[in-house]
């Protein structure tokens, strides 16, 4: 009885983990890669894998296992088509992941005519329009000689990976605008392009089709294309939420202020307010204290079409830091129904999902403030079926002593930063972050021993380390980060099989020394043994090198080092080990073979034990992304 009680308990958690780790949202639609009826005639240089090889180093043909969901292009003579998918779209928000051959060049064209480049930029130090996350050139031979290219955009920071590896790209695009006549008034525009979730555009404006579009018109609408005529490439997750062009509005906006302190949202029905005005803005306009305020705005919300609507609700002035002592809240509603509520527990940012009908509706934010923050923002951002997110927001009415950006980067030699680091959604407060001149970056706890980052670009921004409080003061990585499990990188395993612990109490932190290259060497001991851990990349910043060199001395207990763990680890035909679906690879220096097992979260974990040798065991092996 007792053990079908526990059965009953873990999975009523295990239900309720569920539901708590569900969030409301409008999911993309996917295009379907089991087949090939989602394009339009496909020509025979593109064909549906089960996964693919592309070799890194020797580079060379793919090599591809049967099955569906992974799109290859391996163009040759006569077989060089492009891609394109049977839907034609006008604003974009576009997700897919892509793996590039060593050398090779491809591109994917909005409306068939305009490119963001997908290009084997791998340890580009000094990227241009030609390198992947640019936006290609223009070309008019009318220019004259050497002057047919222009209005190309390189990325902002290059981060891009490995051949062989899969890359992600997501790409907000918003099409030209033509009046009734047909004639253009707005030029397309990219409103944001990130690589590997790092931001590379901006807000980049092209006057006309790119070099090599499929065509040299523009219209309102059209299809998605993948070159497939320059080399070698594999695409999967094709997913995107196309939009047209109507938007949510609000209008006649009025807030009512109160300028009490209130412990709970009031019932403002029996209140008289401090001040009433009309506002054309969601926020708090009104005069009001740093604390003990509330207020409630009514207005009207313009739906134009009906189906499933997304809310996402931020007040700047609630912190995921709470004080009983000065809670604060808020409630949306629409139509009389509640749609969010927040309150310091939740934090300041809500999501919530309900279905309207197309047509105007009454809104009322109601909000109460005790806080003393001097940020008053209020955001409240409205996303619909085939409506763009729409963002309504109020800056802070004031704010003092704001910095400047604090961007620390790395010279001709490596800098070293201490600070504090979100990792995995926790805050590590013991963090040595490294900024190599190759842009090879990486982060350790130096509290536990953990190796817990890489990132690749531009090294951090230390800004709210300075000017936040709590959970928001934190060194920002500034490139595309893979992160690793928080877990030592050594520790005593009574044999190949024992788990890997998530901490070691054997662990000692004793410091660094700061070799010829400027590159911190970090010293702790493990029990009775004493160890030394570096990093140093090589290959132009492709390679990032960890080295553990371990003196046993009167230790006996078996010391092991865990290299990498991920949803799956795969050695490959070139001996390097492919990470996590082939987010990174391992290549071991020696001729030590890995143990790869399974854990028991259902993961795979790479191990090597340290072999002594007149008291020295040593351990070397390189992250390549």
């Amino acid at each position: 009885m007792r053990y079908l009680l526990y059965l009953i308990l873990c999975c009523f958690l295990l239900n309720s983990e569920k539901g708590v780790a569900q969030k409301d949202e409008i999911p993309p639609t996917s295009v379907s890669l089991q087949n090939l009826q989602e394009f339009k005639p496909v020509t025979n240089n593109w064909q549906l894998v089960g996964d693919v090889f592309f070799d890194p180093i020797k580079g060379g043909k793919a090599k591809t296992t049967s099955g569906t969901n992974v799109l290859v292009n391996t163009p040759g003579k006569g077989k060089n088509g492009h891609l394109f998918t049977n839907m034609e779209h006008g604003d974009l928000d576009l997700e897919l992941d892509f793996m590039m051959a060593k050398g090779s060049n491809a591109g994917v064209y909005l409306q068939g005519r305009y490119e963001v480049q997908m290009f084997d930029s791998w340890g580009e130090q000094d990227p241009k329009f030609s390198d992947a996350g640019a936006i290609y050139q223009r070309w008019d031979p009318k220019r004259g000689t050497g002057r047919e290219g222009y209005e190309g955009h390189p990325p902002i920071v290059n981060v891009s990976k490995a051949p062989g590896l899969w890359q992600h790209v997501r790409i907000v695009f918003r099409a030209p605008r033509f009046n009734a006549q047909g004639q253009k008034i707005e030029n397309a525009r990219f409103v944001e392009v990130y690589q590997n979730g790092t931001l590379v555009q901006k807000n980049i404006e092209v006057t006309g089709p790119t070099r090599a579009a499929a065509f040299e018109d523009e219209k309102p609408l059209g299809p998605l294309m993948i070159q497939g005529d320059h080399g070698p490439i594999a695409i999967r997750n094709i997913k995107y939420k196309a939009y047209g062009t109507e938007q949510v509005n609000l209008k006649s906006l009025r807030l009512s202020s109160y300028n009490e302190r209130f412990n709970s949202l009031p019932d403002f029905k029996s209140l008289t307010p401090s001040s009433e005005m009309n506002i054309e803005t969601l926020g708090h306009l009104a005069p009001a204290p740093r604390e003990g305020y509330a207020g409630q705005i009514t207005g009207t919300i313009q739906v134009p079409t009906s189906g499933k609507y997304l809310f996402n609700l931020n007040l700047g002035w609630i912190s995921t830091e709470i004080n009983p002592a000065n809670p604060n809240g808020a409630e949306l509603t629409i139509a009389g129904k509640k749609i969010v509520s927040i309150d310091d527990i939740k934090g300041g940012k809500v999501t919530g999902l309900v279905d309207l009908e197309k047509g105007d509706h009454p809104l009322i934010l109601s909000y109460y403030k005790t806080n003393t923050t001097w940020n008053n923002s209020i955001n409240l951002t409205v996303e619909g079926p085939g409506v763009p997110p729409t963002s309504f927001y109020s800056p802070p009415l004031r704010s003092f002593n704001t910095p400047g950006a604090i961007m620390v980067k790395a010279g001709k030699k490596p800098v070293m930063q201490r600070g504090f680091l979100n990792h995995q959604g926790q805050k590590k407060t013991h963090i040595m972050s490294v900024g190599e001149p190759e842009y090879a970056n990486y982060a350790v706890d130096l509290n536990s021993g953990e190796f817990l980052q890489v990132w690749r670009g531009n090294f951090i921004e230390a800004t709210p380390m300075w000017a936040g409080r709590g959970e928001t003061q934190l060194s920002l990585p500034l490139g595309s980060v893979i992160e690793f499990p928080a877990k030592p990188s050594l520790t005593f395993l009574a044999n190949k099989d024992a788990i890997w612990p998530d901490s070691n109490a054997a662990y000692t932190y004793l410091g660094y020394d700061v070799n010829k290259g400027g590159r911190p060497v970090f010293k702790y001991t493990l029990g009775a043994a004493s160890v030394r851990e570096s990093f140093e990349p090589e290959n132009g910043g492709k390679k990032l090198f960890h080295s553990l060199t371990v003196i046993p001395g009167q230790e006996t207990k078996e010391i092991w080092c865990r290299v990498a763990e991920g949803t799956d680890i795969t050695k490959l035909p070139n001996g390097l080990y492919a990470i996590n679906d082939k987010q990174y690879f391992i290549e071991l220096s020696g001729k030590g073979k890995p143990i790869i097992r399974t854990t028991s979260q259902n993961t795979k974990e790479m191990l090597l034990p340290i072999k002594a040798k007149n008291n020295v065991g040593m351990i070397k092996y390189a992250i390549v992304w």
